[in-house]
């Protein structure tokens, strides 16, 4: 099979290449799943360069463990373990993998069958592989961490890519006046998406202009906490998806202070892969919400489009098209 490997850290054009490897044997309780698409994440740009360096206390110190990155995936199940039970060849699958293990960017994948649910016939391939991970962190932080309400004041920082998009939609579905910070080059998109007010973060600090909201997504957590306090109504909440480790301790520290003595809030979401996919699996069968989709592309283009979305130019979420079907 084709597979994008990873034998050291660096650039992602100087260090992933296209090779021809095996397909994995199956331990007793996974699958074997033909991708038919995948996605590019954050994980993916941490990953592959080795930064930040705490990754590398959990993935291997001098060289990846598994050389074989990505995390989400669509398919189809083409063997069974001896003790898989909930799954059987010809199932159509979709899912994030990272509770279980990583190694999307190849044409197969033997994974736990935990590590996936069986796909809806309505979703092409191309859009369940670009919801698990970027919808739920969008549905888990405003419906589950924020409990967003109707008619509140939400600002998603990180607005034009995948998290964003989606968040836009939830948002919109309680009737929320939405403003969305990102580059100039997304702005457009993203009024067209349906942004009420629309931000390029390089001309304008958001926590500075005196506007005040009730929620703030972050996708980016570049800031101190006492900028986003100041950006707070007086009761209003801070939820983060992630962001380099220093701004994520700081986060979690000064949220905890704040709480003693104010009524405003400073969240981290830690996601759960895969709760809540089929209710965003039928948002979208039900055209309430739909992923913003950047390609497809093609496996080759890996490398350069791990590039792209580490420098933030991708436009909703990238889906790269291994085999197979749409």
């Amino acid at each position: 099979m084709k597979a994008i490997l990873l034998e050291k850290y660096g650039r992602p054009k100087e260090v992933l290449e296209l090779k021809e490897i095996p397909i994995p044997n199956l331990k007793e309780n996974e699958v074997l799943i033909k991708i038919y698409t995948t996605t590019v994440n954050d994980y993916d740009w941490s990953m592959v360069r080795g930064k930040p360096y705490l990754h590398r206390l959990l993935f291997g110190l001098s060289k990846p463990k598994n050389p074989i990155v990505g995390m989400e995936l669509a398919g189809v199940v083409e063997g069974i373990g001896a003790k898989v039970s909930k799954l059987k060849v010809g199932d159509a699958v979709f899912g994030d993998i990272s509770n279980f293990g990583f190694g999307t960017f190849a044409e197969y994948i033997g994974i736990h069958e935990d590590a996936v649910l069986v796909k809806p016939d309505e979703l092409s391939f191309e859009i369940a592989a670009a919801i698990p991970h970027a919808s739920l962190l969008a549905l888990q932080a405003l419906r589950g961490i924020a409990k967003i309400k109707k008619g509140q004041k939400v600002l998603i920082n990180g607005g034009g890519g995948g998290v964003g998009t989606i968040g836009l939609q939830i948002a919109k579905l309680s009737n929320c006046e939405v403003t969305g910070v990102d580059s100039d080059e997304k702005l457009g998109m993203m009024k067209s998406l349906g942004y009420d007010q629309v931000i390029d973060y390089k001309k304008t600090d958001f926590t500075k202009t005196g506007e005040q909201y009730d929620l703030i997504l972050d996708c980016k957590s570049t800031k101190s906490p006492f900028s986003y306090l100041r950006a707070l109504m007086p009761t209003g909440i801070y939820v983060t998806i992630g962001g380099n480790p220093s701004s994520l301790i700081s986060v979690l520290f000064w949220g905890m202070i704040f709480t003693l003595f104010s009524s405003k809030k400073l969240k981290i979401l830690g996601l759960k892969p895969n709760e809540g996919l089929d209710e965003i699996a039928q948002l979208i069968i039900q055209n309430k919400i739909s992923p913003e989709i950047d390609g497809p592309y093609t496996l080759e283009n890996t490398a350069d489009l791990i590039q792209y979305f580490g420098e933030g130019k991708h436009k909703g979420k990238i889906v790269i098209k291994v085999s197979g079907r749409s």
